[in-house]
């Protein structure tokens, strides 16, 4: 019995001993490597304020206006924001968070703790949150080089380097601790989720992987306090083709579809024979766009851009967006239950128009009841178009009232209907016969669409009773 202890021991010991060998024993090696390539980023920007220190204003020819004339008068002051870039070539070109230089006036870059610099900006993004910057030096620089974001995998080893609170140099070490985050900061959202410590001055500093290439960009975190062990980076893979346009053109050049999309529900895949849900919905299309002009229509699923599939609806803006202006793509759309493909030429983001509110004509408002929905709608008017900008020809029934136990329940007072069955609503009576329709088949379920009331055309699938 004890020879077996023993020899279970040993087998401990010795899986414990290959598998320590994937644990760094430690990371001053690589930080020394890195150091000098990491820059600590402060700028300054002159705010003019105007303040008045009494909550009422002298009425013109008081004595007092000429005597308190100067509290009311412009102050100017002049604020400073700190943050964290990293350099890219010899050349001293340095990448860092568009919202750390937003607004600067002035930006100085220290390198390695010790020598300031002035810098400019190349070029910046506020959509991806990224900006490049270029030290006015003809000295030679320590550059790092970007890695594969996309091969990084969640519980590998990372290190941060950065300036927190003004601190400069410092190094905080953690994991991959998820991957393919949406926080709502940015349009383009793909961001590394880390547990190493991130704080305020760390914004734009590089997230380093074990081989000590950038595989992200520090850019947000969790709490408004301080880190709390979740921080998020931008992935390299994402950065890099931003990067490459703003030190080329100074501005991006994102590949533009012209549509709005939005997930495809279980409900709305039973509806399309679509077998799982998958895909993103076109619930619009701009008018003039690349996609109105390719032949993309309002109700399509798109289920692959370019050759890349389309599990997630929040992956198309980013597939598209990284594509080039001008490329000729083929669009696989599922529509009346079978899949055909569009040939599309992608516009330019950055230079497109939104939709263009017109009118229509008026229509005398009459409350009816829709008794398979439980809920009571009026035609569209012209005042409504009017007033909420909606796109021309815009025809359906507004909601006036929703029964509590209607199968609807969830849509607000005011939404618009405007289809039904991939049938145009013009009138409560045309909504009637398809949900009577409906009802009398052996579906039972109902592919609605709708204006929000803020006017976001949404697909919906509703099960009748």
């Amino acid at each position: 019995m004890i020879k077996k202890i023993s020899i279970y021991i040993i087998f401990f010991l010795i899986s414990f001993s290959a598998n320590s060998k994937d644990y760094p024993s430690s990371f001053a090696n690589l930080a020394e490597r890195l150091m000098p390539s990491v820059v600590n980023i402060s700028t300054t920007q002159v705010i003019t304020t105007k303040s008045n220190p009494f909550p009422f204003e002298f009425p013109p020819g008081s004595p007092f206006e000429d005597m308190f004339r100067d509290f009311g008068e412009p102050q100017q002051r002049r604020t400073s924001a700190l943050g964290s870039g990293f350099i890219i070539d010899m050349n001293g070109t340095v990448v860092t968070n568009n919202h750390v230089i937003q607004g600067a006036e002035d930006i100085f870059v220290t390198v390695n703790g010790e020598k300031e610099y002035q810098a400019e900006i190349v070029g910046s993004d506020p959509l991806s949150d990224i900006a490049v910057l270029k030290i006015k030096s003809e000295d030679k620089f320590s550059p790092v080089k970007f890695g594969n974001s996309d091969t990084a995998r969640v519980g590998d080893w990372v290190i941060a380097i950065g300036n927190p609170f003004g601190l400069g140099g410092t190094v905080t070490s953690g994991i991959i601790s998820a991957r393919n985050r949406s926080i709502g900061l940015s349009r383009y959202e793909d961001y590394i989720q880390t547990d190493a410590s991130i704080n305020s001055g760390n914004s734009g500093g590089p997230l380093f992987d074990m081989n000590g290439d950038v595989i992200g960009i520090n850019t947000a975190i969790l709490g408004q306090s301080g880190s709390i062990g979740i921080g998020f980076s931008i992935p390299s893979n994402s950065a890099k083709k931003v990067i490459e346009q703003l030190i080329k053109f100074g501005e991006t050049k994102r590949g533009w579809l012209g549509v709005r999309i939005q997930n495809v529900t279980e409900e709305i895949a039973d509806v399309e024979n679509l077998g799982e849900p998958r895909g993103a919905l076109v619930a619009s299309v701009a008018e003039g766009s690349p996609s109105e002009r390719g032949g993309i229509k309002s109700g399509d699923i798109i289920l692959e851009f370019n050759g890349k599939k389309i599990n997630e609806m929040k992956e198309l803006p980013k597939i598209v967006a990284e594509t080039e202006v001008g490329t000729i793509v083929d669009v696989k759309v599922w529509r009346n239950k079978k899949e055909i493909t569009k040939k599309i030429t992608l516009g330019r983001l950055e230079t497109s128009e939104d939709f263009r509110p017109q009118l229509k004509k008026e229509e005398k408002p009459k409350q009816t009841r829709i008794e398979g929905l439980k809920i009571e709608v009026r035609p569209i008017t012209e005042k409504d178009i009017t007033d909420r900008e909606l796109p021309n020809n815009t025809s359906g029934v507004v909601i006036t009232k929703i029964d509590n136990d209607s199968p609807i329940n969830y849509l607000k007072v005011n939404n618009i209907i405007i289809e039904a069955q991939k049938r145009n609503i013009n009138t409560p009576g045309d909504l009637n016969i398809v949900v009577n329709s409906t009802l009398r088949s052996s579906e039972k379920t109902i592919l609605v669409v709708i204006y929000n009331n803020q006017n976001q055309k949404r697909y919906i699938g509703v099960k009748l009773d």
